[in-house]
């Protein structure tokens, strides 16, 4: 499997390379917590070289399942590729991973971190604690490099970020960072519409559960980066136990094979869901990339999609928020997203619920997740659910649907 191959292709094929040698088809998992040990030598030459970071060497042991797993390593191989990454790190979910990142950067003694706002309200939290012994400056993204200190030694962003879908010029913000590393939450666009490291980022970072996974039943995260950078994260691994499990990462890998498929689809569906929110009177504003302005251009460029996720800021504030997201019946009423049904949640009073305030999401944002539904039958159920807010003259959507006609190049 090569770069040269089209993104299909490698989406079905990366991490596999060794199937034909074992004699199986499908992906294997290997559940022994514990391995056979060779001589004492060796095995002890196997732990060191795990322990900190390294990859087992070719004459030693496994040792451990804390310190590497076989169908861990195979998922890390395939979404390195799709990152165009030397290699990727999948830790237990996409706070592990994100926790990982922190705790490297504080250990090389450069413990001041900048973040572009908004974030997933997670990561948005952890950084706020300070708990795992970093200090941050939340700037907007024009002013990274005026936050720069010293001591800082990362640059935190989220494009599209969560929840509004913000789009953030990574490139631009490479460049205000000099040599300070940059790392990029991808999680919403995926490697299928944006490759950070491309663009000069350290890092790419993935809550693997959303897109990746795609059918909400694995929890994961997974960092894309350089090999130095993956050595220092897998020790981290080792010494805090973050190891995404076996079955995990072995649902990640096949998910990956149907990911540009599944974006495809649901990016259409997203953009005319979109389309039609637009004119919906009880919509103030519906936060989408295909429909927003884009003076940097970077939709098309920076990402080649505009993706499946949208918010939208409801004309009646929170109580029309509030009765949108427990009206639907199709649309499941859940955090997460990226999966093949849709979701829909409020951020403020839930994922971004730990935010500041003057950060925190307004209290009309809803946030969706568009699934693989059929797009009649979403904006169908929007329609009976906003109706009681403000009545729609609007029964049929079709008309509406070709506004999202742009074919974008996934």
């Amino acid at each position: 499997m090569t770069a040269h191959h089209h993104l299909d292709t490698m989406a079905v094929h990366a991490g596999r390379d060794d199937l034909a040698e074992l004699g199986v088809h499908a992906l294997p998992i290997d559940l022994s917590t514990t391995n056979p040990l060779p001589d004492l030598e060796h095995a002890g030459a196997s732990y060191e070289a795990m322990a900190f970071g390294g990859r087992p060497p070719a004459d030693g042991s496994l040792v451990y399942q804390r310190l590497w797993n076989p169908t861990v390593a195979r998922f890390e191989d395939a979404l390195a590729q799709l990152e165009g990454a030397d290699e990727a790190v999948a830790f237990s979910s996409g706070m592990a991973a994100m926790s990982a990142a922190l705790l490297t950067t504080a250990e090389s003694g450069r413990r001041h971190v900048v973040a572009v706002r908004p974030l997933y309200g997670g990561t948005d939290h952890l950084l706020a604690t300070g708990l795992l012994g970093t200090e941050v400056t939340y700037a907007n993204a024009e002013e990274v490099g005026a936050a720069l200190r010293p001591d800082t030694g990362l640059v935190v962003l989220e494009t599209p970020a969560n929840p509004t879908l913000d789009l953030v010029d990574i490139a631009a913000v490479v460049a205000q960072a000099g040599d300070v590393p940059v790392l990029v939450d991808n999680t919403f666009a995926t490697p299928a519409l944006q490759n950070p490291l491309a663009l000069g980022a350290s890092m790419s970072l993935h809550s693997a559960t959303k897109y990746l996974g795609g059918h909400g039943d694995v929890i994961g995260g997974v960092i894309a980066c350089s090999s130095e950078s993956a050595a220092a994260l897998r020790r981290v691994r080792a010494v805090t136990g973050g190891l995404l499990h076996p079955l995990g990462a072995y649902l990640l890998h096949r998910g990956l094979a149907t990911l540009p498929i599944r974006m495809r689809a649901q990016q259409a569906g997203a953009g005319a869901v979109a389309a039609w929110l637009a004119d919906h009177p009880a919509v103030e504003q519906v936060h989408y990339p295909g429909l927003s302005a884009d003076p940097a251009g970077l939709l098309g460029t920076q990402m080649r999609g505009p993706g499946a996720m949208l918010a939208v800021t409801l004309r009646g504030g929170y109580d029309a928020a509030a009765h949108l997201v427990t009206s639907v019946r199709l649309f499941t009423h859940a955090v997460s997203l990226g999966g093949v049904d849709s979701l829909i949640q409020h951020p403020a009073a839930l994922t971004h619920r730990p935010v500041a305030a003057h950060a925190r999401p307004g209290a009309g944002v809803v946030r969706l997740s568009i699934g693989l539904e059929a797009v009649g039958d979403l904006v169908a159920d929007l329609d009976q659910a906003l109706r009681p807010e403000v009545v729609s003259d609007r029964a049929d959507a079709e008309p509406h649907m070709a506004a999202a006609g742009h074919s974008w190049a996934i």
